[in-house]
């Protein structure tokens, strides 16, 4: 599944299309070394195929790859941070 990142200023978005449907997660950029994911927004045609799931990983990847930590208000990325205590290294709150 191919992830892209877009970012404006303080804002950015990764996002997912599958058969031509696109799931989303924003997040904010609180500093250089912080994030606050914000929303994850998933289609009801890809339900179930792991797009929201796939989406927190690259996210969970990407602090790690960038040396800064996760803030997740959005309520699915913030269960997701429950159930993986190996994302804890990056998950602040």
């Amino acid at each position: 599944m191919d992830i892209k990142n877009e970012e404006t200023g303080s804002h950015g978005r990764y996002s997912a299309t599958l058969d031509g449907h696109t799931g989303e997660m924003t997040y904010s950029r609180a500093s250089p070394t912080l994030i606050i994911i914000d929303h994850t927004g998933v289609p009801d045609e890809l339900r179930g195929k792991g797009i929201g799931q796939a989406l927190a990983q690259n996210a969970v990847d990407a602090a790690r790859k960038g040396g800064w930590k996760i803030i997740p208000l959005c309520p699915f990325m913030r269960a997701q941070a429950q159930r993986h205590p190996d994302w804890q290294d990056v998950i602040q709150g």
